[in-house]
């Protein structure tokens, strides 16, 4: 007997007979819970009976959601404003029993309600009609894992499927779902989640590295990790890094440490990242150790960083053999800081400084003109000049042009992207949406590598003269490197032969360019077409300067670069993977990102079917025939899909056999816990500079007619305003320009507190060095 039945919107019957039978409680649940959407009210689930022995469902009772009363609690007198009554004692109720052949039927079912029922319109706002499917799951996670706030990823699911009352969950619901499964992340502790992470990326790119420092209690001070693609670009690019750190990325109040290099478009590449516990000499020795373990390659002829005792002492232990070049940004900071006086006194004086710090190409000039200046400005005695002077070696370009440094004189590369994690991290993440939101930056910065790759196979530079020395460039080089060379053989038109005198089978010719009183000296060993110029652009940039360019004209080579002339790196196919001995595994394709891709193209597809079907009677009806088709056989589909093996258990990362070699795998097995770090600083607002600080000082301390005094005094100033030269513009001539200085980059452009005057670089360092070298590696 019929006792109970209703009409969706859509025409079809759910209807309820005493006797009715299913194959199993859970479709009996969603059988009622169907027919509750309908009629206008939520299900609960009362009470289920079980068999004592093997434990399955004999009976299950379905209630209304308003089914009986809220219990009083002791509690309720001291509650200032109670919560808003739900149940009212509703008798409707829905029961099914085991029956002998397995199926479960109906056997008592109450159709009334003692409450108004829900209207069809906000149906989907009912408890039990609130449920976020698989692939709605998917969609969010990926959405979160792109950055995309909540509010935007729900509007955007919404729109997708014609309206929120068409989605299935509300914003809460999502909200709460998220909450979860950050909660869930994080169950097994920060340490094992972090290692639950780094092992699931090695099951996704088996080439994926990282190493951990653990202290003598077993916790985590020190995390290093490097992917298949960072390993690979440090094999091809890794010639010259540049190192830095920065701070509030993360909750634990931890340094993010990165190494950066230039690809051969000029654009930056991430060789690696670290999460440190502190900036101390051993943390950085362990780190540059680990580093170079992973990468397994050769060390870099060049590292730069900022002037940091720490730093410097690991380097000299750990890459003995590699020139240490200190941040040229860095150090003017610094001048400005100790010699401010001066600068503020002497127009001429940041000018004589940036000579000493780009232009001068011998030694013995380099030390005349230091001469001059501490005679010129009285500086004889100042010891911060002093103290740099002793590592002078370190910054000045009269020694660094002889080592290949890609053109870089600074950590601007370093400073550049720890600007743009700004976009992507904030201090409040947890250890694992850190590592996901890090991983979007890096993407982005392969994204423009891509996109470089694209358009070097796609657009051709044009040639400002066709000879086939420019033709050959064009083919081996990348187009940014190109441009650079065709500026320097276009200005080698400039240059002219003063005189030239031979020394055994060398010739030496000292030239000039138009317009520069200043000479270098080109030397030729013609037997072997090798040319080495006194400006050392090639030994510095790694392509031949306008000056060697006259000279190769004049020996009649026109059609090609002689071959120990063209850096792989800077070529077209410097990064061929044929070349590289690394195995980079192709990696499969998110099936997450299959169920929602193949989610959003259904939803596409019906909803152009329900306005197509809409439109008149036969449609619509032809539409909800076909699709009450398609539901029947995709229940079968689920059917044969939850079988008994597939329903089996998966294993979890951590308990699978894997063949996984990890760098530090003897430590995974000793982690303990992260050893937290307290924040030394909390604040909103950004850090100011020296110069900030000092002007600010100047307002409330100054007298007025002192403040006046010092405005005419910084009225001579105005080329200490000029911007440092953008980032984007690297891909620019980085050689030696007569006639022409690097600016002094003013501290006002600083968005940091210096990190320590070099004298007590210096002084840590000389007591560093004057000690046995005795390390502790945890």
């Amino acid at each position: 007997m019929e006792i109970g039945s209703s009409q969706s919107q859509s025409g079809c019957n759910v209807l309820i007979k005493l006797g009715m039978e299913f194959e199993s409680d859970e479709h009996a649940y969603e059988y009622y819970n169907k027919y509750a959407g309908v009629i206008g009210f939520s299900v609960r689930r009362e009470y289920a009976n079980k068999n004592k022995v093997r434990g399955y469902v004999t009976s299950r009772k379905l209630v209304c959601y308003k089914e009986g009363y809220r219990d009083k609690h002791k509690r309720d007198t001291m509650v200032q404003k109670h919560r808003n009554e739900t149940r009212t004692g509703c008798l409707a109720h829905f029961s099914v029993s085991r029956q002998s052949n397995g199926m479960f039927r109906i056997t008592s079912f109450e159709e009334k309600h003692n409450h108004p029922l829900v209207p069809s319109s906000l149906a989907h706002m009912l408890p039990s009609q609130r449920k976020i499917k698989v692939a709605q799951a998917y969609e969010i996670d990926l959405l979160d894992d792109s950055g995309i706030c909540p509010k935007a990823s729900f509007d955007y699911a919404a729109r997708q499927v014609g309206g929120q009352s068409f989605l299935g969950y509300t914003r809460r619901d999502q909200k709460n779902y998220l909450r979860d499964k950050r909660k869930d992340s994080l169950k097994h502790g920060v340490a094992r989640s972090l290692v639950d992470y780094f092992e699931k990326q090695i099951l996704e790119d088996p080439a994926f590295r990282y190493s951990l420092d653990l202290d003598d209690d077993g916790l985590i001070t020190n995390v290093l990790w490097a992917d298949g693609k960072m390993i690979r670009d440090f094999k091809i690019y890794g010639d010259v890094v540049s190192f830095d750190t920065t701070y509030r990325t993360n909750k634990e109040y931890r340094p993010l440490a990165l190494f950066v290099g230039l690809n051969n478009h000029r654009e930056m590449v991430i060789f690696g990242a670290a999460l440190l516990y502190e900036e101390s000499t051993e943390s950085f020795v362990w780190l540059f150790n680990a580093f170079f373990k992973i990468m397994s390659a050769d060390k870099p002829q060049t590292f730069f960083t900022d002037q940091d005792p720490a730093i410097s002492a690991a380097i000299s232990f750990v890459m003995p053999k590699t020139y240490h070049r200190l941040c040229v940004w860095h150090l003017e900071k610094n001048a400005f800081k100790h010699l401010n006086h001066i600068f503020r006194a002497n127009e001429s004086f940041p000018r004589d400084f940036s000579k000493l710090l780009y232009d001068y190409e011998y030694e013995e000039d380099f030390l005349s003109a230091w001469q001059e200046m501490l005679e010129k400005y009285d500086l004889e005695d100042n010891s911060w000049l002093k103290n740099t002077f002793v590592v002078r070696e370190k910054w000045s370009m009269t020694y660094g042009r002889h080592t290949f440094s890609a053109g870089m004189r600074s950590t601007q590369l370093s400073e550049s992207f720890n600007g743009s994690l700004r976009g992507y991290l904030k201090s409040d993440l947890d250890i694992v949406q850190f590592f996901k939101h890090f991983q979007r930056s890096v993407d982005d910065k392969r994204a423009n590598e891509n996109k470089s790759n694209f358009d070097m196979t796609q657009r051709i530079p044009i040639l400002k003269v066709k000879l086939p020395l420019l033709i050959h460039a064009r083919e081996v080089y990348t187009p940014t490197i190109f441009d650079m060379f065709q500026n320097e053989w276009e200005r080698s038109l400039l240059v002219s032969i003063k005189d030239s005198y031979s020394e055994g089978e060398l010739c030496t010719y000292n030239v000039s360019t138009l317009g520069s009183v200043k000479e270098h000296a080109v030397t030729v060993k013609q037997s072997v077409t090798q040319v080495s110029c006194s400006c050392k652009l090639f030994e510095f940039l790694g392509i031949l300067c306008r000056h060697a360019l006259k000279i190769l004209d004049l020996l009649n080579v026109k059609d090609m670069i002689p071959v120990h002339y063209i850096l792989k790196r800077w070529t077209k196919d410097a990064s061929n993977m044929n070349e590289v001995d690394i195995d980079l595994v192709e990696k499969d394709s998110d099936p997450k990102v299959e169920v929602t891709a193949r989610y959003r193209h259904l939803c596409h597809t019906f909803v152009q079917i329900s306005s197509e079907a809409s439109e008149s009677i036969e449609g619509y009806e032809l539409a909800a025939k076909g699709a009450n088709e398609i539901i029947a056989k995709l229940k079968d589909i689920k059917k044969r899909n939850e079988s008994p093996e597939k329903l089996a258990p998966s294993k979890s990362i951590q308990n699978e056999p894997s063949e996984i070699i990890f760098i530090d795998n003897t430590n995974v097995t000793k982690v303990t816990g992260l050893k937290r770090k307290e924040p030394t600083r909390r604040s909103n607002t950004r850090p100011k500079s020296f110069t900030e600080k000092s002007k600010k000082k100047g307002r409330t301390s100054l007298p007025k007619s002192l403040q006046c005094q010092t405005k005419q005094q910084l009225d001579h100033l105005p080329c200490l305003q000029v911007p440092c030269t953008p980032l984007s513009d690297t891909s620019n001539d980085m050689g030696v320009t007569e006639g022409s200085f690097p600016p002094l980059c003013p501290p006002q452009l600083s968005q940091g507190s210096s990190n320590g005057s070099l004298t007590q670089l210096l002084r840590v360092s000389e007591q560093f060095f004057n000690t046995s070298h005795t390390y502790i590696f945890f």
